[in-house]
């Protein structure tokens, strides 16, 4: 599979762009155990335009995660073709344009998943961006606003037709939000489709290694990416990994080395952040992360790791941890 001139091999696995959550720490881990490709935690082409200091700060990129794609949303020609030039000064490998997000304070705005109400706009945003950088442009979009206009398999055809070199979809509608589950019949049915010659991405409900193989085997996508299952797992693409390619599983990924991966993570980005903000982003993955549910009464211990305010605090509640699965 490849974009542009990124050549992925067989069935790559992707990890979501998301808010909050794909820091550039996060991001190393997860390219360290096998994502194919990651992405910047998505970004606002509003701010980017008006220089917002936080928003510039979510364009660094290390080469070390490269391929590497840096996402952005808004809701007007100007501002996104302006923002994707700015995107490229950082030289991503990737400019993907944000469809999907279903959240109010976005989709409400028009942006995001709202752009399903306003096909001709998406679609005037994605020919103007794409004509106006040089760096291979995708589009990360739903199946629809809701389930009385499942536009996905017209839409898709339209995109590719505006240029983009890759669509992920995600396998539910605006309405939907993150509720209910996954359908991934339509994803099939785009990938399927004998004029579309774009890789589709599938996107929905990974959450495990037999359903990133089960994408695959059933639908016949080019490549899957994973969202929600990814924290506090950052290991979870080389479990994938080691299915899709059929090697044994790593016996050397137990209960300790996991928490060490998730102590790096703390480091990663106190180091990279600051202490305040560094404890922020990961303490939403220590919370989230399935290594913790053999603690009984692990609800305190939850909140004491989202309560924690300093490094040494939260390395001694997962050092507490350690002897509790121990």
């Amino acid at each position: 599979m490849k974009i542009g001139n990124i050549e992925f091999g067989p069935r790559p696995v992707f990890l979501a762009p998301m808010e909050d959550v794909t820091d550039i720490g996060f991001r190393l881990l997860c390219k360290r155990y096998g994502a194919s490709m990651v992405y910047t935690e998505f970004v606002s082409a509003e701010a980017l335009v008006r220089s917002i200091k936080s928003t510039i700060n979510k364009l660094t990129i290390s080469d070390d995660e490269r391929p590497v794609g840096i996402q952005i949303y808004g809701r007007d020609v100007d501002s996104m073709v302006e923002a994707a030039k700015i995107v490229e000064e950082a030289h991503p490998d990737v400019i993907d344009l944000n469809f999907g997000c279903p959240v109010k304070k976005v989709a409400g705005k028009g942006a995001g998943a709202g752009m399903l109400r306003n096909i001709p706009l998406m679609l005037d945003i994605t020919r103007e961006v794409v004509r106006s950088v040089n760096t291979p442009v995708t589009v990360k979009t739903r199946l629809g606003w809701d389930h009385d206009n499942l536009i996905i398999p017209e839409l898709a055809m339209q995109l590719q037709d505006c240029g983009i070199q890759g669509l992920t979809i995600h396998g539910r509608t605006r309405s939907q939000m993150y509720t209910g589950d996954a359908d991934w019949t339509l994803i099939g049915e785009v990938k399927n489709n004998p004029q579309i010659h774009i890789p589709i991405i599938g996107n929905g409900d990974i959450t495990s290694t037999e359903e990133a193989q089960m994408a695959f085997n059933r639908y016949g996508v080019e490549a899957i990416m994973v969202g929600r299952a990814t924290f506090g797992r950052p290991w979870i693409f080389k479990e994938i990994r080691d299915l899709l390619d059929d090697n044994p599983a790593d016996t050397s990924l137990d209960i300790n080395k996991k928490l060490d991966i998730l102590e790096e993570q703390l480091l990663i980005n106190v180091e990279r952040i600051d202490e305040y903000r560094g404890i922020l982003h990961t303490r939403r993955h220590l919370a989230a992360s399935p290594i913790f549910k053999g603690i009984p009464d692990f609800r305190q211990t939850r909140i004491a790791m989202l309560r924690a305010s300093t490094k040494d605090e939260l390395m001694g509640i997962l050092e507490e941890c350690r002897k509790l699965l121990g």
